[in-house]
């Protein structure tokens, strides 16, 4: 391509261009700048101080000056509410509600903002009201969602299905797991009144919801089992198979229990047996265990724990190892394998813990409701050895 000369003549061109776009740029900055309150800079330099408290009292003197900061109003009382200090974003979100100029989207908002602190006061009513005000709009499904963490708190599990319900309409998300563990609070509540009749009505709605809620299940078997039925008790648990295997353990002594009142208990043992070959677990092998001991001797139980150490390995199952070895061993041995037993039961406490997905928290017995952070169905019915789950 050869040079052309009148292109000399584009070049300047070009550079008065960049030279008026920057002009008209730095103009209007300045015009935006003059008309901002002189606390507005002051606050921005106290954030890059990282002085926050003075950072928000400059904020505050903005908001005094130009009331019209509404995105100024909503970051002031959000970080009120982070702090702690509910009373002053209420304030804050109150003076937005209460604006007559704000249009449709932003009174949303300020009803959704002024929603959460209410719930962050622990003034639950007004909040429930406030949330309840935001169906049908961009906030419903955050709305709902707090709604569903309230009536939780205040155990109001009817409220918590019909919302779980709504939640479900709203975010096409199956929620029929999370519904039957709240009807199984409300049997629950029944059982401790002596209502069984209401009791079960809302277990097997439980199921109906959710065919895989185990929780129901093992309920509606201690119903059956503390009014005398234990072979329809047995039937109803056994289903724990088809639902979730994993579960067996949890309701193993209850089995044995089951037909131990029926006087069978060789054929428990059996059952019982028949599970662990098919579904290892240190709780179901301590159940058999026990069993094995009381129908067999110690000899038996000595072999059964000693074959599935073999075949899983684990310290816990060695800590039952040695507690079976204890029953044989001569008192000439006696002490040595005592003292190896506590070395290894002591190593082996913090891995017969249950552990929450959700936020971690180890316990020694099994939750459905986590008791720190009170997620549901969060917990595995296997021991922190068996999940792999770091001490």
């Amino acid at each position: 391509m050869e040079f052309q000369f009148w292109m000399l003549l584009v070049f300047p061109l070009f550079f008065g261009m960049g030279w008026l776009a920057a002009r008209l740029d730095i103009k209007e900055l300045l015009s935006e700048s003059s008309a901002l309150p002189r606390s507005y800079f002051q606050g921005l330099n106290f954030l890059l101080n990282e002085q926050q408290d003075k950072a928000i009292e400059a904020f505050i003197e903005v908001v005094k000056i130009d009331p019209q900061t509404v995105e100024l109003h909503f970051a002031l009382g959000s970080l009120f509410r982070r702090r702690g200090e509910v009373d002053r974003a209420l304030r804050m979100h109150h003076n937005l509600v209460d604006r007559v100029d704000l249009d449709d989207s932003k009174r949303q908002q300020a009803v959704f903002e002024l929603a959460q602190d209410y719930l962050k006061a622990g003034i639950l009513d007004r909040a429930e009201s406030l949330f309840s005000e935001l169906e049908g709009t961009p906030y419903a499904k955050q709305s709902l969602e707090f709604l569903l963490e309230l009536f939780q708190k205040e155990h109001d599990w009817l409220k918590a299905i019909a919302v779980t319900q709504r939640l479900e309409a709203v975010s096409g998300q199956p929620h029929g797991k999370q519904v039957s563990f709240f009807y199984c609070e409300l049997a629950s509540e029944e059982i401790a009144q002596g209502n069984l009749a209401a009791a079960r009505e809302h277990l097997q709605q439980a199921l109906r919801d959710c065919p895989t809620a185990v929780r129901a299940m093992m309920m509606l078997g201690d119903m059956v089992a503390n009014e005398g039925r234990h072979e329809e008790a047995i039937a109803i648990w056994k289903n724990i198979e088809t639902q979730d295997a994993q579960y067996l353990p949890l309701v193993a002594e209850r089995l044995l229990n089951a037909y131990r009142a029926l006087d069978r208990q060789a054929e428990g043992v059996a059952l019982l047996r028949d599970y662990l070959g098919k579904y290892h677990s240190l709780d179901l092998m301590n159940v058999v265990f026990d069993g094995v001991l009381k129908n067999e001797g110690p000899a038996a139980a000595y072999k059964l724990v000693r074959d599935e150490l073999e075949r899983n390995p684990t310290l816990l199952g060695l800590d039952k190892l040695l507690e079976a070895r204890l029953l044989e061993v001569s008192m000439e041995h006696r002490a040595d394998v005592e003292l190896v037993k506590d070395l290894v039961h002591k190593r082996t406490r913090n891995l017969a813990t249950y552990h929450c997905a959700h936020c971690g928290f180890k316990a020694r017995q099994f939750y459905w409701h986590c008791p720190a952070c009170h997620a549901w169905d969060s917990y595995s019915p296997r021991r922190n050895e068996e999940t792999g789950t770091p001490v």
